[in-house]
């Protein structure tokens, strides 16, 4: 894999919970933004925009089911500025809405307690 792109894979990594823009990312990796995408597009199959949106929802995903955080606080914690569109991206990627994903996740959590 291209380093650059192990490169943002790392800060975005590390920064999953910051405000992270393609030309600061770019720019700490000393390579132009138009280049950057295309070397991540050719390697991951994604946009970095993409790869950063998924591990954000995958985040939420963690948070939603092992802390009792809001999903504002949740939104907060995943480097999203606006809950809404933190709902619609997370009901895109789970197919059901954070609280809907909670609910779901803390009853399996219960289920499983009881089983012998």
């Amino acid at each position: 894999m291209d380093r650059r792109v192990k490169g943002a894979i790392s800060i975005m990594h590390q920064s999953v919970a910051a405000q992270l823009s393609m030309s600061t990312l770019s720019s700490r990796l000393n390579i132009s933004s138009d280049r950057l995408r295309q070397l991540f597009k050719k390697e991951i199959g994604l946009s970095p925009t993409q790869y950063l949106r998924d591990l954000r929802m995958q985040r939420a995903a963690r948070l939603l089911g092992s802390t009792f955080l809001s999903i504002k606080e949740i939104t907060a914690a995943c480097g999203i500025k606006d809950v809404s569109h933190f709902v619609r991206d997370f009901k895109k990627q789970h197919g059901s809405t954070p609280t809907v994903f909670r609910a779901r996740s803390r009853e399996s959590e219960s289920g499983d307690l009881w089983k012998v």
